[in-house]
């Protein structure tokens, strides 16, 4: 993996939910932590991409699965997957928080508007 700042074991993360999809009334497919930072955004199948984006925004290059049952890496600078140290609670978004999510804002014909 990166730069040792890129990895924050100590920060919370942001949220349950993608910051931006809640924030606009958006949805996601699955989740992704940036962990130097906490911020939750949705990952590169979900519409809006928000956590590549903030990637872009920052240059924090360092994601993980923000998935129940998932703790893999991702650097966006190497393009590599990978492990790391656990990171502070919550691990994941809540288990029964439905995929996609969340409740309410996922439109009916959700699967053809994956990025693929």
């Amino acid at each position: 993996m990166t730069s040792e700042n890129a990895i924050q074991p100590d920060v919370p993360p942001s949220g349950t939910g993608c910051v931006e999809c809640l924030d606009a009334g958006g949805w996601w497919f699955h989740l992704r932590r940036c962990a130097q930072c906490g911020h939750v955004g949705c990952c590169d199948t979900s519409p809006a991409q928000h956590a590549t984006a903030h990637f872009r925004e920052t240059g924090h290059p360092i994601i993980q699965s923000f998935e129940p049952g998932e703790d893999w890496y991702w650097d966006f600078t190497t393009e590599e997957a990978g492990s790391g140290p656990k990171l502070a609670p919550a691990d994941s978004r809540p288990a029964d928080q439905p995929v996609p999510g969340p409740a309410g804002s996922v439109p009916s014909d959700w699967r053809s508007k994956l990025n693929r």
